[in-house]
């Protein structure tokens, strides 16, 4: 008598240790090195030199860097169990303090400004939410109006006959712009970089264009902004004072069981989270030199879009605002260009349909081979898209990504609750 036996299919976790590796970080650097190979593809096949060019990353970097201040800012929040729906007020405040202390003390002022207005901004949202009880989306959607009505009062209050210029939808100019530096040899100088990226060879120029773009002019506050990613990592992850944090974000009647402050910790949280949004806000009056009203243009949305991308996690958000930044920046240097990202999408979905039909999921790998289709006829048949399309491309990217990784996210247990000692 003979027994049959079967061989079980390979568990999703299987296939992706036999494809890319067990290593995390082995796994990020064979992910990045595929984008950057498929990039350069599409460059040489579409033509398209905008499409990695030095002038687009640096862009994409200056779109970025205001996103991922105010990801960041949302990622202290939530992880201390607080929505922060309010990143757009904060940030409209940092704008405003950027502006008023930088025309009278230069950049240095404009960046303790922004800081402190942002800052207040989350003190008022942790009043409301974590000692009066209100619900977290009131506040926020509050405190998004209320900025709007106090930039405007402050505007015509102190800037109406100023003698130093302004009015009351802008400031006087900042006295002094911030330092920016470029690599030597490599970006300036006899810029070899640029000389390489000039070559338009396959994989190389691309590389460089990379490199160069974000190595080139770069700027005080973007050089922070990237620290910045780093050491919210370390200290949220790698410290006490952010396991004690996260736990408040989790299971706050059990933290608080344990003797860890939790009111205090919330309210410390959303201050910093206001100061990271309205250094946000900071870093659109560096690029313009001046606060204007309505400056912020919805970046404090786009920024919480690029937090829940990001999984809640320093490194995902980071590359949230990045793929936002690229589509921004490329939409505005070539339209195009735009029309070679079709090409990059269908090869992605392709991609997607394999996966898909490894792991036996049948509808969704013929979903993503119909979609990459229709894609790659589109590349083949549109020589421009129309104006409208291609300025809405960020935000259109945007949404097909959180959709796309809608299935594996994980938000803190306790964000958005209202705790009270002793009812949990």
């Amino acid at each position: 008598m003979s027994t049959a036996t079967t061989t079980p299919a390979p568990s999703r976790g299987a296939l992706t240790d036999r494809l890319l590796g067990r290593n995390p970080q082995r796994r990020v650097l064979y992910l990045l090195l595929g984008l950057v190979v498929l990039f350069s593809a599409v460059r040489v096949i579409s033509g398209e030199q905008a499409l990695t060019s030095s002038s687009t990353f640096s862009a994409a970097l200056l779109l970025a860097v205001p996103l991922a201040l105010v990801a960041l800012g949302g990622l202290f929040s939530e992880r201390a169990g607080v929505v922060n729906i309010g990143l757009e007020g904060m940030m409209i405040l940092g704008t405003w303090g950027a502006g008023w202390a930088g025309y009278q003390w230069g950049w240095t002022g404009a960046l303790i400004g922004g800081a402190v207005f942002g800052a207040a901004g989350g003190l008022v949202h942790a009043i409301a939410t974590v000692t009066f009880g209100v619900d977290h989306v009131v506040s926020g959607v509050a405190i998004n109006i209320l900025a709007e009505g106090v930039v405007r009062f402050l505007s015509e209050l102190l800037y109406t006959d100023n003698a130093a210029g302004g009015g009351v939808t802008q400031s006087p100019p900042l006295s002094s712009r911030p330092p920016s530096f470029s690599l030597p040899v490599l970006s300036s100088g006899p810029d070899l970089l640029g000389d390489l990226e000039g070559k338009h060879w396959f994989l190389l120029s691309d590389v460089a264009g990379l490199l160069r773009g974000l190595t080139n002019g770069v700027g005080v506050l973007t050089v922070l902004a990237v620290l910045l990613i780093p050491a919210s990592y370390l200290v949220l992850w790698r410290t006490a004072f952010g396991l004690r944090l996260r736990s408040c974000g989790e299971n706050p009647a059990a933290a608080d069981s344990l003797g860890v402050p939790v009111y205090r910790l919330k309210y410390i949280a959303v201050i910093i989270s206001g100061a990271l949004a309205g250094l946000g806000g900071v870093f659109l009056v560096f690029i313009a030199t001046i606060y204007r009203e309505g400056q912020t243009g919805g970046r404090g949305f786009i920024g919480l879009a690029a937090l829940i991308f990001g999984n809640w996690r320093p490194g995902g958000l980071a590359a949230g605002a990045g793929l936002f930044g690229f589509a921004d920046a490329l939409q505005l240097r070539s339209a195009t260009a735009v029309v070679a990202l079709l090409l990059l999408i269908a090869v992605l979905l392709a991609a997607v349909a394999v996966w898909q039909a490894l792991r036996g999921k049948r509808t969704q790998a013929v979903l993503a081979a119909v979609f990459a289709a229709a894609a790659l006829v589109a590349f083949l048949t549109v020589d421009e898209l129309p104006e409208g399309i291609v300025s809405f491309t960020p935000h259109l990217t945007t949404l097909l990504v959180l959709s796309l990784a809608s299935q594996r996210l994980r938000m803190p247990k306790a964000d958005g609750l209202v705790y009270r000692r002793g009812e949990h």
